[in-house]
């Protein structure tokens, strides 16, 4: 990483660790959120931008992840705090015991087989009423003190899961195991004959990727207080992280992040504006985005904003 960026990177840090003394709660609540989103997408990224594997289900670490945090913290009484490992550690157990079966599909198929999976284990979930609560959800216990103390908490919370999903990302781009992911996604096949244990990688970064939206959905649970089925394991949750990886830059470090903070900012504007067309909107964007920046905002404007390269990149997705 150039000198410049790392110093760029660190002003943006600190401008995020200061901000919630400068800011409202209203405003720490939406960082807050924009930070659980950027963590879901830079985690995600890691199967669907580095590997080419589009985990459209990948939010069932996510719910995986809060239902951990919820059932150790009200039936055996952990800390909160302490529940996170076993977050990443569920996600990892799972991705690699369903990575064996499922990453022998590809494309499509694939990307349905995920929402199969999610869609399983949420009625799982909602039908072990003894240890989850079914249907009827958990309700977590509620952390004490002043409410400033208690949005503090967890804005930094989630922004160091955030912090933990990029520092994941940066170092898996930087080793092997990030070039053979590449390579996977260029041509599984030509990876595969050049020596690339492609079923052992794939399933590597699906694990790693679980692991970090796991502990993205276990700080949430205890943030929320209460869960169900249907709050974690949500649809909607899906599209808005491939938007976000796709507006920033799939397969990119710093491209998911910018993906989040763009759109889940966009995203507030215009639900506290527009609250009936928002998924219309949402959808309208997506469509921009494959149509005029398919490469993501960090390639497409790497040398500056133009619209000649919209317009480029909108003839070449026309013909």
């Amino acid at each position: 990483m150039k000198k410049k960026n790392v110093i760029s990177f660190a002003l943006f840090i600190i401008t995020l660790a200061v901000l919630p003394h400068l800011v409202s709660g209203y405003w720490q609540r939406v960082l807050t959120q924009t930070f659980l989103f950027a963590s879901i997408a830079v985690g995600s990224n890691i199967i669907i931008g580095y590997t080419g594997y589009p985990a459209f289900g990948n939010i069932a670490f996510f719910g995986v992840g809060a239902y951990v945090t919820g059932v150790l913290t009200t039936k055996y009484n952990m800390a909160f705090v302490a529940t996170l490992p076993f977050c990443a550690l569920s996600g990892i157990v799972l991705a690699i015991l369903l990575g064996i079966p499922i990453l022998r599909l590809k494309g499509h198929y694939f990307a349905i087989a995920t929402v199969g999976v999610m869609e399983t284990i949420k009625e799982l979930i909602d039908n072990m009423t003894e240890l989850t609560g079914g249907g009827l959800g958990l309700t977590l216990p509620i952390m004490q003190g002043e409410p400033e103390h208690i949005y503090r908490f967890f804005y930094y919370a989630m922004l160091l899961c955030m912090l933990f999903a990029l520092l994941l990302s940066y170092v898996i781009s930087k080793v092997k195991l990030g070039y053979a992911l590449r390579a996977i996604r260029v041509d599984e096949d030509a990876a595969s004959v050049m020596g690339i244990n492609t079923p052992l990688y794939k399933t590597f970064a699906w694990a790693l990727s679980a692991s970090a939206v796991g502990i993205a959905g276990g700080i949430y649970a205890y943030w929320l207080s209460y869960i169900d089925p249907h709050t974690v394991f949500v649809g909607t949750y899906s599209v808005k992280m491939f938007a976000m990886i796709l507006l920033g830059g799939a397969g990119t470090v710093m491209g998911p992040l910018l993906g989040a903070f763009t759109l889940e900012l966009i995203s507030e504007l215009i639900w506290s504006k527009f609250i009936a067309i928002h998924g219309m909107v949402l959808g309208l964007l997506i469509i921009f985005i494959i149509l005029f920046i398919p490469k993501g905002m960090f390639e497409t404007f790497k040398g500056g904003f133009s619209f000649r390269k919209l317009l480029t990149n909108l003839r070449e997705n026309s013909l």
